[in-house]
């Protein structure tokens, strides 16, 4: 699990490898005269502490380790020789959305709240905060809590918020005796199972609405249900998407809410000049697609794919056979009704399944590239059953590596590291003088571990790792995505016969051969 994070950051993994040389540099070189002879005190101890934390602030400083955010990280051994047929989904894979989506879905479900389910009206004077969730996070309908979980299906203790009010580890332990989730309560898409996992960028602004109604119900002493509460705003979300609304203002305002300048048009281009064969399965309407690939990519994008699909009800798509194909009259919108026996290019098609598709096109499986946000919908049926190879969008990537080459991340996590190291050798120690510094250091650790959370968000931290593990959103991620990337206009800086490589990292019983390379 570790090697496959490290791709996520690879400042993380280059940090590891210099304190690593830290710890094996320090007391040859740095502290010479602490020897096995030398009596350990409180003194000594604390001398080896302040050599070593002005050692990492240095080292941090000094040295530029920066990682590219336009880089694509492989988790999984692809060769793009091998691929012939390139598929995409189209919302934040091959549409790149501003900020001002979030705060359109957040308004139109609240009015939904309002107006069609009786909320109170004061909701409204809860406004959308961007900065307040992130994406992966679970919710507890049972009890009403959001939290991060780590890829060990524990919480991480400092993210569990009812509303917008932090909860106390200690009620957290008590009320799960522990810190530990089932997987019985947290299967994805099973709407029985009350520990839900918000994984897709439209899901920040339903979290953002979920933490505020709570906030509101209980500033104003209104009793609720969260598994009600749960179920009502995640439809209004949902219905804002099914009856069109937000698609209409979307389509009449491309400029407000697409970004361009991504590469994806060339990239797109690229690969249709190449040769390649494309594919589009999308579960939104044709009329709404056809607005921003027109605008992102000229009126000319229907040539530039082999089968077009929309309405495609993913995850269903792919392991739901009773629904065929129809293909859509481009001029009025509406479906024939006659059997769809060949996918067309040129056609538009909605609906369907995955064994039909298989059918239809006879592609090699494994010739199959299909990019997507969304792990569950998009990534986990292609790469399990199907044997497609997949990428995973995470525009969340670029921030959050900005963040990693920062020098206040780095001397962080460096001096994190390194401490722990100090507290591991000496945790063994008797001499009372000698523990209570220990303490002192687990203290610090404690301290360290908040900064580097708060970083990346003063909430939840980075979307990717909890203190110390990758959160679960990654280990899914990672699972189900042979390469991903912030963008998939990235891809232009590779050839189309370039062969992605995943980084061996060591397992913790391994010698760490990257390290050794490095002395």
């Amino acid at each position: 699990m570790s090697g496959l994070t490290s791709n996520f950051c690879r400042t993380c993994r280059k940090l590891q490898r210099i304190n690593s040389l830290i710890v094996r540099q320090y007391p040859r070189h740095l502290c010479s005269q602490v020897t096995d002879a030398t009596p350990l005190t409180d003194s000594v101890l604390w001398h080896e502490y302040n050599t070593s934390k002005s050692y990492c602030e240095q080292f941090a400083t000094d040295h530029q380790i920066n990682v590219n955010p336009k880089t694509v990280f492989a988790n999984n051994e692809i060769n793009l020789s091998n691929i012939d047929v390139y598929g995409f989904d189209y919302d934040y894979t091959l549409a790149c959305y501003t900020d001002h989506l979030h705060y359109l879905i957040y308004n139109q479900a609240m009015e939904n709240l309002v107006e069609r389910k009786m909320f109170p009206p004061g909701i409204k004077s809860m406004k959308f905060s961007p900065d307040f969730a992130i994406r992966g996070l679970h919710f507890d309908t049972k009890k009403g809590y959001l939290m991060k979980i780590d890829a060990f299906q524990h919480i991480q203790l400092g993210t569990v918020h009812r509303g917008l009010q932090p909860v106390s580890e200690d009620e957290i332990i008590e009320r799960y005796g522990g810190t530990h989730i089932p997987e019985s309560l947290m299967i994805p898409g099973q709407m029985q199972h009350p520990v839900k996992h918000l994984m897709d960028l439209f899901a920040i602004p339903e979290m953002t609405l979920l933490a505020n109604v709570i906030e509101y119900l209980t500033e104003n002493e209104l009793e609720y249900d969260p598994e009600y509460l749960f179920t009502d705003i995640h439809n209004a979300v949902k219905e804002i998407h099914t009856s069109g609304i937000m698609h209409k203002e979307i389509a009449g305002n491309v400029e407000k809410y697409l970004q361009v300048g991504t590469g994806i048009p060339e990239y797109i281009r690229r690969l249709h000049e190449g040769g390649k064969r494309l594919f589009l399965i999308t579960n939104s309407r044709f009329s709404f697609v056809d607005e921003g690939m027109k605008y992102l990519i000229g009126p000319d994008w229907i040539d530039l794919f082999d089968v077009i699909v929309t309405q495609a009800r993913k995850p269903l798509f792919f392991h739901d056979t009773t629904r065929p194909f129809r293909f859509i009259y481009r001029k009025t919108g509406m479906p024939s009704w006659a059997r769809v026996n060949k996918l067309r290019k040129g056609k538009i098609y909605l609906e369907g399944n995955m064994e039909q598709f298989s059918e239809l096109t006879q592609w090699d499986p494994s010739s199959v590239l299909y990019f997507g946000d969304h792990v569950y919908s998009d990534l986990v049926d292609p790469c399990l059953k199907n044997g497609w190879r997949t990428g995973g969008i995470i525009p969340e990537l670029e921030d959050e590596i900005a963040i990693c080459n920062s020098v206040p991340f780095k001397q962080a996590v460096t001096w994190l590291v390194s401490l722990q190291e100090l507290i591991q050798k000496h945790q063994v120690l008797e001499d009372p003088g000698c523990q209570a510094v220990v303490q002192e250091w687990l203290r610090e650790r404690h301290q360290l571990r908040i900064t580097t959370k708060t970083l990346f968000n003063s909430q939840f931290g980075s979307v990717f790792r909890t203190y110390d593990n990758p959160s679960y959103f990654t280990s899914r991620l990672c699972r189900f995505a042979d390469i991903y990337m912030s963008c998939l206009g990235n891809l232009n800086s590779y050839s189309l016969h370039h062969t992605f490589y995943p980084r061996r990292s060591a397992l913790p019983h391994e010698i760490s051969f990257s390290n050794l390379l490095q002395l």
